[in-house]
């Protein structure tokens, strides 16, 4: 098992890519937190990975309670007695061009896609720090190593995460704490809406998929949990600061 007695701490677990995250570093022997805004999605899906023999806990928690989020990581690691790996999935999708967008929901953007992930990634410093070292994975997409029309807020702040993932990267390599950016293309889960609702529809999303993506079709979540267990594992000890793209060629 990659992950044998490894600790690993997700957030947005509840469902699409987080959960299936949590369901592939359980079954590679981690003992996974799986957290959510959604206390019964959160729920399910730790009672799904014990019900397959693996370990998991769930509670609720909302990130941008910078206190919750913080407080969370901090006790897991206190009562796990470690923290190996943290996940930081949270994210959310804003459509629109600089005209359409409001102020509001580029704030919003910018709690969520990266704020977030600064305060969680900060939490986990001292214990992986106390333990000799650690994986930090936060989710960007391939939308942050390219532009997306009309989507200004979520590329502006996906841009972002790789910037500031590269900087954590930099500044704690020689702690052996790394830091790595998970960039999926599209993977058909209900996160599609925004760029659902910017295409037109999901005909036309789906149009745009079979024609400007190179292997012509949606990526699968078990596809992106391969990938986590990639970084997540000793297998990628040698790699921090880098953006994994998993895109199907999108981004190409």
């Amino acid at each position: 098992m990659l992950l044998k007695n490894k600790v690993a701490f997700v957030t947005a677990a509840g469902s699409g890519i987080g959960a299936a995250g949590a369901h592939a570093m359980a079954r590679e022997g981690a003992f996974v937190v799986v957290t959510d805004r959604n206390a019964k999605a959160a729920t399910s899906v730790a009672d799904a990975i014990q019900t397959a023999g693996y370990t998991a806990e769930a509670f609720q928690l909302d990130v941008t309670d910078d206190q919750a989020l913080t407080a969370a990581i901090a006790n897991t690691a206190a009562q796990k007695g470690r923290l190996d790996i943290l996940h930081s999935h949270a994210g959310i999708q804003v459509e629109g061009k600089l005209e359409t967008v409001s102020v509001d929901d580029m704030d919003a953007s910018w709690a969520l896609n990266v704020r977030a992930h600064f305060i969680a990634a900060q939490a986990a410093i001292a214990p992986m720090r106390e333990q000799g070292g650690g994986s930090i994975i936060i989710t960007s997409s391939n939308s942050g190593v390219q532009y997306d029309r009309e989507m200004i807020a979520y590329a502006t702040t996906k841009h972002a995460i790789l910037a500031m993932t590269r900087q954590m990267a930099a500044d704690y390599a020689k702690e052996n704490i790394r830091f790595n950016s998970l960039c999926p293309g599209f993977i058909d889960t209900p996160f599609n809406e925004g760029f659902e609702i910017q295409m037109g529809g999901r005909d036309k999303l789906d149009k745009y998929v079979g024609t400007a993506i190179p292997m012509a079709r949606f990526g699968t979540v078990d596809e992106i949990a391969n990938g986590i267990v990639y970084l997540a594992s000793d297998q990628s000890s040698f790699m921090t600061g880098h953006a994994l793209v998993i895109d199907g060629g999108e981004s190409i």
